[in-house]
């Protein structure tokens, strides 16, 4: 049963993305009467986008899918500065260049999600640094800053965080509100942008934004944001014991992405067939049915959709492949995370120790010396005894590999080179 003339919110609230907007009606009617552009800002903090921004880039991709126009803003202006948001510190300064450098990695992420192009419906992305830059401080003291008060500012959750645990907030922090609500404003001026969406963090950014438009252009502007994405247990969706669960596959490899959604806690399941797959919402309600030992097909279903949607069909049937034979057959793959070492080090030997930390199975000796003592490590699929275990060429098969496990999910491939 639809719930709002706009398709496009309709899937929003049935898959579980909505959360508030600024003007749920106005924003019904005005999506509903033609091709609408809407963005949602990533800052290039890092060489790659992870889990938790693939929430939000799967809102762009249903904004695309209902007819309308998506943007994604690589924030290579906003970046320079830091973003207070529930933040309890300040967060690193980047160059320019380093911004550059994350943004031409990122690039390719989105493009496994939106269609860019030239077409009134395909994707724009656009880096806030081509005005940001060029702003006069004086004169955009004068013209935007003047409709931004310290006392309204000093409400937004991020800056009272910071106050009530009498953590330092840099004035340059409190810039960082002002540049994205300008954002929005140039986005319309630019584009016709007339929503920005984002997490439920950003709420007090995104309005910002709308009561900019209002005030200086007396224009009616959007906000949108989703819902902050928790597992059952309540830990932040994206996040590994080793880790962020990233999208670029250099940093998280398609085995490894496919393992994590394979992994989800059952509870959360249907929630994230829906999030971060395209399946019909009838063919997901049945995997909800599912019960005992038969909800691990509904994860298997969830880990090849999310991975073929971020890495492909190809690499999600690698990865489905790989683990059928790890785990139901007990082979190596090459597919599994793979290290490789010099020969002359094997010879001399090297502590197992030191390899399952170097294999990225544990996070530190310590940790490996626990697992071992635990009975949860395996060389070669025999359980390790001894912490003191030192690998040399015998251990290898046929003298190329050898495979590590860290309990019953984690492993990694050995080689010499």
């Amino acid at each position: 049963m639809t719930q709002y003339k706009s398709d496009f919110l309709n899937i929003l609230s049935a898959r579980g993305f909505f959360h508030q907007a600024s003007d749920m009606d106005g924003l019904d009617a005005k999506l509903s009467s033609g091709i609408q552009s809407a963005y949602i800002g990533y800052d290039p903090t890092g060489p790659s986008l992870h889990v938790g921004h693939l929430y939000t880039i799967m809102m762009l991709h249903w904004f695309q899918q209902c007819g309308h126009k998506p943007i994604s803003l690589m924030g290579g202006g906003t970046a320079l500065i830091p973003d207070p948001t529930l933040k309890d510190k300040t967060r690193p300064l980047l160059t320019p260049e380093a911004i550059t450098s994350n943004i031409e990695t990122i690039k390719n992420v989105f493009a496994r999600f939106l269609k860019y192009g030239d077409g009134p419906t395909d994707a724009l992305m656009v880096n806030n640094y081509d005005w940001l830059s060029k702003l006069d401080y004086i004169d955009f003291l004068r013209d935007i800053g003047m409709h931004f008060t310290i006392n309204r500012m000093l409400t937004f959750d991020s800056v009272k965080l910071r106050l009530e645990r009498e953590l330092p907030m840099t004035f340059i922090e409190f810039n960082y509100m002002i540049l994205q609500g300008y954002d929005f404003v140039e986005l319309h001026r630019r584009y016709g942008t007339v929503l920005q969406m984002g997490g439920s963090d950003q709420w007090g950014n995104i309005i910002n934004g709308v009561e900019l438009g209002r005030r200086r252009d007396n224009v009616h502007l959007f906000g949108l944001t989703a819902p902050l994405l928790t597992t059952s247990s309540g830990a932040k969706m994206g996040k590994t014991e080793g880790g962020a669960v990233w999208l670029n596959a250099d940093l998280t490899t398609p085995y490894d992405y496919w393992q994590y959604w394979r992994n989800v806690d059952d509870q959360d399941v249907g929630r994230l067939l829906k999030v971060f797959t395209t399946l019909p919402l009838d063919e997901i309600a049945k995997l909800e049915t599912l019960q005992g030992v038969e909800v691990n097909e509904a994860k298997k279903i969830l880990a090849f959709e999310a991975t073929k949607l971020c890495h492909g069909e190809a690499a999600a049937h690698d990865a489905a492949e790989t683990a059928r034979k790890v785990f139901e057959e007990g082979i190596a793959s090459d597919n599994l995370p793979t290290i490789t070492l010099d020969q002359n080090i094997i010879a001399q030997g090297i502590s197992v120790v030191e390899l399952l930390r170097q294999a990225g199975l544990v996070e530190s000796n310590g940790e490996a010396r626990r697992l071992i003592q635990g009975n949860g490590a395996r060389l070669n699929d025999t359980p390790l005894q001894d912490p003191a275990h030192i690998i040399t060429l015998r251990d290898f098969d046929n003298g190329q590999s050898l495979k590590l496990s860290a309990g019953k999910k984690k492993h990694a491939l050995v080689k010499i080179v």
